[in-house]
């Protein structure tokens, strides 16, 4: 599986389908959706999937130059849902189709979710392959030279895999992805209510070698002792290539409350595109901070934000919804 830095043929997201999860917010999440699919078009093509009879309400918001392709769906988050793509030894473009039971069965329906890596495929015509176990997009993080990082609180989660072992999961990410390297972070975020701990909202490779990791300041918060156990694993690991990780840290922490809850917005999870990174911003002091210290993560590329509060509510971020379709 090659590095999200990697070279795209274009970017994919889902447009809002579930309703309910919005708690009468659907329109500001779909405001956010096409302000993340307008910032991303400038850097690459993205292909919006609409469920039928969706599309007249998205091309209205998204930009011109968006390619709309429609298909059943029940929710909106492609990384998760979509397929993984991957390279051949021989330079030959094919995407893994894992299963998929929405985040170990929490919402339903997900029949629709559960194909339509393979009704995709078939429309973009890419070689599919099949594996029989539960991943999602968002609980593994690859530096495209055979490391894969993750938490043990999602895939050890027995809600998703309950038939395989650590051994079982590492050899089926071996053969699907090419991971010689796996780095097994203990957590992901302690408010995490939908992914069990998905690795991209507090952990991100930035480069071969080099990882963006949340970490958290404060005592008093959940995450502190979970922050701090996530970088003792990785100050303690090396890569698949010999290398020890240089950690860069990101301690920002927003929190803004919509429709009566306490939501945090994660800037570690963000979409690396080429030649760009689009950043989830709270309209807060610390977007600027957290702009620049991503900047500096990735030389280079321009870093510009995209307003990500409703998406945050609806649990995931501007990477959550985004899925990279590797150049052919």
């Amino acid at each position: 599986m090659p590095a999200e830095w990697e070279p795209h043929e274009a970017c994919l997201m889902a447009w809002p389908t579930r309703r309910e999860l919005w708690a009468g917010m659907f329109d500001l999440a779909e405001t956010e959706y096409a302000g993340v699919a307008n910032a991303i078009a400038a850097f690459e093509p993205v292909r919006m999937v609409v469920a039928p009879g969706t599309g007249a309400r998205a091309r209205r918001l998204l930009d011109a130059g968006i390619e709309l392709i429609e298909l059943p769906l029940d929710d909106s988050w492609l990384r998760d849902s979509g397929p993984i793509f991957v390279r051949g030894n021989h330079g030959d473009r094919a995407a893994i189709d894992f299963r998929f039971n929405s985040w170990g069965e929490r919402f339903r329906p997900y029949e629709a979710d559960a194909r339509v890596t393979s009704l995709l495929l078939d429309r973009l015509e890419v070689q599919p392959i099949a594996s029989d176990m539960v991943l999602e997009g968002g609980s593994i993080a690859v530096d495209g030279e055979g490391t894969l990082i993750t938490t043990e609180q999602c895939l050890l989660n027995p809600n998703r895999n309950p038939g395989l072992t650590r051994a079982g999961i590492e050899a089926e990410l071996t053969r699907t992805l090419g991971i010689e390297q796996f780095i097994w972070l203990p957590f992901g975020h302690a408010e995490d209510a939908h992914t069990d701990g998905h690795v991209d909202g507090v952990c991100a490779f930035v480069a071969p070698g080099v990882v963006l990791v949340q970490s958290c300041e404060d005592p008093a918060h959940p995450d502190f002792a979970r922050m701090r156990a996530n970088r003792a694993v990785l100050d303690a690991t090396r890569d698949a290539r010999g290398r020890p990780l240089e950690v860069l840290e990101m301690p920002l922490y927003p929190y803004k409350v919509l429709g009566g809850h306490r939501t945090s917005v994660s800037y570690v999870n963000s979409y690396v595109a080429n030649g760009g990174v689009v950043v989830p911003i709270a309209n807060t002091a610390m977007d600027r901070c957290a702009i620049d210290l991503i900047r500096e993560a990735f030389p280079g590329r321009e870093v510009v934000g995209a307003r990500a509060q409703c998406i945050a509510f609806g649990g995931g971020g501007v990477h959550c919804i985004t899925q990279q379709m590797i150049a052919p």
